[in-house]
């Protein structure tokens, strides 16, 4: 198993650890993904994905959003 780069980590993989409601989810998620992190590591990354925010383009995609479309419906 490979240790956690946090810099390598896919958009699909930080979603699903988004999706994590403890540490006991990501550690098995983690293991799922091939990655090793310990009980006091998975804490402090829900911590961390806690505190997570996205920024407005990336909750647009997340949503269905069209950056192009913006306001489109009103016309």
């Amino acid at each position: 198993m490979a240790i956690i780069n946090k810099n390598e980590l896919t958009q699909e993989q930080i979603q699903k650890a988004l999706a994590c409601e403890n540490a006991d989810e990501l550690m098995a998620l983690a293991k799922a993904e091939g990655l090793e992190i310990t009980k006091a590591e998975a804490e402090a990354y829900m911590k961390e994905l806690s505190d997570f925010e996205l920024d407005e383009e990336k909750l647009k995609q997340l949503a269905g959003g069209c950056a192009d479309c913006k306001d489109a419906w009103y016309h």
